[in-house]
């Protein structure tokens, strides 16, 4: 049983329920969008056409939220998909910011409130993973 730092051992919240826990909330929030994105919803296609990206970035996109939700439920590569997931969503994040608005199309803010939770979850995971990144990272460059 893994236990972090703020994490008592008996502690009903350990670091892995965390983790697990964070895992599949950021994988459901990839995988439902793929729904919209490959089916072609109509507000998916508007939102791609806003940002000029219709519908290589759309199609596009969504194979790479497809990939990286497989990497965050693959433990080995968990690390690795929470880095990209964030790199992801900070993209949707930034368009939503900059061009969309965080209100799309009298959507209440629910697509850039997915993104947030989305991001955040990323984030968490990395933040619970810090150690296998500090270690590949001084392997890596023999710091």
């Amino acid at each position: 049983m893994l236990h972090g730092p703020g994490f008592p051992p008996k502690s009903f919240i350990n670091a892995k329920r965390l983790s697990w826990g964070l895992r599949i909330l950021a994988a459901i929030i990839l995988i439902q969008s793929l729904i919209f994105k490959f089916g072609a919803h109509s507000d998916s296609v508007m939102l791609f056409t806003t940002l000029g990206l219709e519908p290589f970035g759309r199609i596009g996109l969504g194979v790479i939220e497809l990939i990286v939700a497989i990497l965050i439920l693959t433990p080995k590569a968990t690390l690795l998909g929470a880095i990209l997931g964030t790199i992801i969503m900070v993209g949707a994040l930034g368009a939503h910011i900059f061009q969309l608005g965080i209100i799309f199309n009298n959507d209440g803010g629910k697509l850039f409130g997915l993104a947030l939770v989305c991001f955040l979850a990323c984030v968490g995971q990395v933040i619970i993973l810090k150690n296998q990144l500090i270690s590949f990272i001084k392997h890596r460059y023999a710091i």
